[in-house]
C-alpha cells in the first residue's frame, strides 16, 4: 500500500493562496486594473494637504490626480516611450535573442548535460542559488538567464521544473542583497543614497562623513550563507515535496533531456566551449588596463556608469550567440544562417506574453511613480516607525519590515531607499546607528519580498517560465512557490543581522556600527 504524508496545515494555506492567486485575473488585465485604481486614488487624494516633507523635493509631499487634464495628457503622450523604455523589456528581448541561438542549435542543452554528468544530485540545489546570487555582479541578468536555466537543470536531471525556478528565483530576487564576494552595481548606487541622506543630520560629524560603496560586503557575503543553506533546505524540502502532485504538461519537443552526449554533440561542445573562451579572453584583454574603454570615468569597471556594467545585455548576447553559431556549425544542427535567424526568431515568439503583459505593468508603473502614491506611504511609514521610539535592535527589525513592506508597491530599490533613508538614516545618527548598518536593515527587507509581489518588473517574466512546464501556473502558483523563502529569509536574515550587530562584526570596508565611529 503506498504510503502518504499528511498535508499540513502550512501546506494547505499554500495550496490556498495558489487557488486563490490564480482565480486572479491574467496578469495583464490585473496590471490594467491597478492603473485603474492609481486614478480613482490619486484623484480621491490630490486635495488632501499633507505634513510629510518629501525628501527628494524639500516640500510637503502631494499626491499627483492622474486624472487632472496635463497629467493624463502627458500619460497618453508618453505610452508608447514608457512602453519601449521599460527597463526589463529591452534586457529581456536582447538577451533572448543570443540565449535563442544557443538553445535552437542545442547549445545549452549539451552543456547542461555535460554539467549535470559530473555533478552529484544533491548538490543542484545550492550551487543554483550560488549562481543566482552571483549573477547579481551582471544586474539584471539573472532573471532572464540563472531563473530559466534553473528548470532546465532541474527537469533534465529528472526534478521538478518548478522547483528549479523556485530556487533560482530565490538566489536572483529572493537574496539580491546577498553577494558571494563580488560586488555589483548596486552597492555605489545605495552608499551614494546613504552617503546624501547621512548630510541631512545636524551632528558636525556628518558633513565629513564619506561611505565606502564596499560598506555592507561582509554582511552581504556572509548573508549569501544564509540564503544558500535556507534555500536549499526550502526547496528540498518544503517546495519539491509539494510539487509531486503537480503534472509537467508543456510541449515534450521543446523540454530538455538528459541522454548522454553523441559524438556529435562533445565534438559541437568543445568547439563551443573554445569560442566562449576566446570570447572571455578577449574581455579580459580589453577591460585590463587603467585606460580601457570599458571603465568609468573614474576609473572604475563595477559601478553604475561604467560601460562594462552598462554593456552586461550585450556580452550576454554575444557570450550565447557566438557559441551558439560554433557550436550549430560544429555540432550540424545548424548549417546556414537562416537557422541562426529561425532560433531568434522561435525565441522572440515565446516572448509575446510577456510583452503584453509588460506593456500593461510599465504604464501602470508609470502613473503609480508619477502620482506619489508610493512615495506617501514610504514616508508615512518611516515616520511612524521613528515616533514609536522602540529600542534600537526593535527599530533595526522595524527597518527591515517596512522596507519589505513598502517593497511590495515601490519596485526600484534607489527610488525607496531615497525615500526611507532620508529619514532614517539622520535619525538613527542621532541615537548612535551608523548610516551602514542602517543600509544593511535596508537591503534585508528590500530582498525579502522581491520574490512575492507581482509589481515587481521581472515577475510576469518569471510566470512565463513556469507555463512552459506547468500550463495552469499563474501568479497564484509562483506567490504559493515562493511565499516560504519570502518568509523564512524574513524572519531569519532579520535574526541573523541582529545577531552580527550584536556580536560587533565588520559591516564592510571603510563601515562602522556606531556613529560616530568608534576608534
Amino acid at each position: 500500500m503506498e504510503n502518504h504524508k499528511p498535508v499540513t496545515g502550512f501546506q494547505r494555506f499554500l495550496n490556498g493562496v495558489e487557488v486563490v492567486g490564480n482565480k486572479l485575473p491574467d496578469p495583464a488585465v490585473l496590471f490594467a486594473m491597478f492603473l485603474g485604481l492609481v486614478w480613482l486614488i490619486s484623484w480621491g487624494l490630490s486635495g488632501v494637504s499633507f505634513d510629510e516633507i518629501d525628501p527628494r523635493t524639500g516640500n510637503p509631499i502631494q499626491v499627483v490626480n492622474m486624472l487632472e487634464g496635463g497629467a493624463l495628457t502627458a500619460f497618453t503622450s508618453n505610452i508608447v516611450s514608457t512602453f519601449v523604455t521599460f527597463p526589463p523589456l529591452g534586457v529581456v528581448l536582447v538577451a533572448m535573442l543570443g540565449l535563442g541561438v544557443a538553445e535552437h542549435t542545442g547549445f545549452i542543452n549539451a552543456g547542461l548535460r555535460s554539467i549535470l554528468s559530473v555533478t552529484p544530485k544533491m548538490l543542484l540545489t545550492p550551487v543554483l542559488i550560488a549562481v543566482g546570487i552571483l549573477s547579481h555582479v551582471a544586474v539584471d541578468a539573472g532573471y532572464v538567464l540563472v531563473i530559466p536555466l534553473g528548470a532546465v537543470i532541474f527537469y533534465a536531471a529528472g526534478r521538478h521544473p518548478l522547483a528549479g525556478i523556485a530556487a533560482a528565483f530565490a538566489g536572483v530576487s529572493g537574496g539580491f542583497s546577498a553577494t558571494v564576494g563580488v560586488p555589483s552595481s548596486l552597492d555605489p548606487m545605495l552608499a551614494g543614497l546613504t552617503q546624501a541622506a547621512a548630510r541631512l543630520s545636524a551632528d558636525p560629524a556628518a558633513a565629513t562623513l564619506t561611505i565606502n560603496p564596499l560598506n555592507n560586503i561582509f554582511f552581504t557575503s556572509a548573508s549569501a550563507i544564509l540564503i544558500i543553506l535556507v534555500g536549499w533546505f526550502l526547496t528540498d524540502k518544503v517546495i519539491e515535496p509539494r510539487l509531486k502532485n503537480t503534472t509537467v504538461n508543456g510541449d515534450p519537443s521543446t523540454l530538455p533531456t538528459l541522454d548522454e552526449l553523441a559524438p556529435h554533440e562533445r565534438r559541437g561542445l568543445k568547439f563551443a566551449m573554445a569560442a566562449m573562451l576566446l570570447c572571455a579572453l578577449g574581455l579580459v584583454f580589453t577591460a585590463y588596463g587603467d585606460n580601457s574603454a570599458w571603465r568609468s570615468t573614474d576609473g572604475a569597471l563595477t559601478s553604475a556608469s561604467a560601460p562594462l556594467m552598462r554593456s552586461i545585455v550585450a556580452i550576454i548576447f554575444v557570450f550565447f550567440l557566438v557559441p551558439g553559431i560554433v557550436y550549430g556549425y560544429a555540432a550540424g544542427t545548424a548549417n546556414n544562417h537562416r537557422a541562426i535567424i529561425e532560433g531568434m526568431s522561435k525565441s522572440m515568439s515565446g516572448m509575446g506574453y510577456y510583452i503584453v503583459m509588460a506593456f500593461f505593468c510599465a504604464q501602470f508603473i508609470y502613473a503609480f511613480g508619477q502620482s506619489n502614491l508610493g512615495a506617501l506611504m514610504a514616508i508615512k511609514g518611516a515616520l511612524a516607525l521613528k515616533e514609536l521610539a522602540l529600542p534600537m535592535g526593535v527599530t533595526l527589525v522595524g527597518i527591515v519590515f517596512l522596507t519589505a513592506f513598502v517593497n511590495l508597491l515601490v519596485g526600484s530599490a534607489s527610488a525607496k531607499w531615497a525615500l526611507i533613508g532620508a529619514i532614517m538614516v539622520p535619525m538613527l545618527m542621532e541615537l548612535g546607528v551608523s548610516p551602514d548598518l542602517t543600509q544593511a536593515a535596508y537591503r534585508v527587507g528590500d530582498s525579502s519580498t522581491n520574490i512575492i509581489t507581482p509589481l515587481m518588473p521581472y515577475f510576469p517574466l518569471i510566470v512565463v517560465f513556469c507555463q512552459k512546464y506547468v500550463k495552469e501556473s499563474g501568479i497564484g502558483t509562483l506567490v504559493a512557490l515562493m511565499l516560504p523563502f519570502s518568509i523564512s529569509f524574513l524572519l531569519l536574515w532579520s535574526g541573523f543581522l541582529l545577531a552580527y550587530w550584536a556580536l560587533g562584526l565588520p559591516l564592510g570596508i571603510g563601515s562602522s556600527l556606531s556613529f560616530p565611529a568608534l576608534s
